[in-house]
């Protein structure tokens, strides 16, 4: 399988035990560094770009087993024999597969508002959304904010949705590439078949958005029977912005 290198970034104490944070479709390690410094005094922390996302390479192909195996060849270039894996949304799929596939590597398994099913979500409204922003056009980021307004109502996701336009050489371009995303959004909506493989028998936690409905119990049983579905009230999708000392706490107290 064709693995690629992953840029990170690192916090904490290389003597405590090691915990790799996956981040989230469109996000990177710099979404996550609020939290890796919380987690730091207790944990080595390792925040990986994914593939396609930050500063990591791009490659045409992004499922999850790639993305697994690019994870794998990460803790094989550290040394780590076995590390604890926290995964949001995208990550936390890539986690999930994982704990499926390389069981032997984790050393516990935290899992953020996602489960391990094909969603009937389509990205396509927000990749072509960003599509047709005329970077050549754009002087600063509200312009790209107000544009974007048309199609994507939601403030916060804006805004997050465009930290992936960069300045460069004095111009605006993509961090990421769209095309590459247009085209493998299907697979990170998805979850690849699982009916050969054996149930996860560890205890693994579940932290879910109480306004979102993105984690699905029956699903998660079947694979992950030892699971703890922990729930935050007044977060959604992304509880780890919302609520972020709560996540912090449960995320720790599930490691200790």
């Amino acid at each position: 399988m064709d693995t690629v290198a992953l840029t990170f970034e690192e916090f904490g104490n290389p003597d405590h035990s090691p915990l790799i944070i996956l981040h989230g479709f469109f996000a990177s390690s710099r979404n996550w560094r609020q939290i890796a410094q919380k987690l730091s005094s207790q944990f080595h922390v390792y925040v990986p770009d994914m593939r396609n996302h930050g500063a990591s390479i791009h490659h045409p192909l992004m499922n999850y087993p790639v993305m697994a195996a690019d994870l794998l060849r990460f803790m094989d270039d550290r040394g780590l024999e076995k590390a604890g894996l926290l995964g949001h949304s995208m990550g936390g799929k890539v986690a999930m597969w994982f704990a499926l596939t390389a069981r032997q590597r984790l050393a516990k398994l935290i899992v953020a508002d996602i489960a391990p099913v094909s969603y009937q979500h389509s990205f396509d409204n927000t990749i072509l959304a960003l599509k047709s922003i005329s970077l050549a056009e754009i002087n600063n980021r509200k312009q790209a904010e107000i544009l974007l307004a048309a199609h994507i109502p939601e403030l916060s996701y804006r805004q997050f949705l465009l930290q992936n336009m960069i300045l460069k050489d004095g111009k605006y371009c993509w961090r990421v590439n769209l095309d590459i995303f247009h085209e493998m959004a299907p697979f990170i909506a998805a979850f690849p078949k699982t009916e050969d493989l054996e149930a996860f028998t560890d205890e693994v936690l579940f932290i879910a958005g109480g306004d979102s409905d993105f984690v699905q119990p029956e699903a998660i049983n079947s694979l992950f029977p030892k699971a703890i579905i922990n729930t935050i009230d007044q977060a959604g999708h992304w509880l780890h912005v919302q609520q972020p000392d709560i996540f912090t706490t449960q995320v720790a107290r599930f490691l200790v």
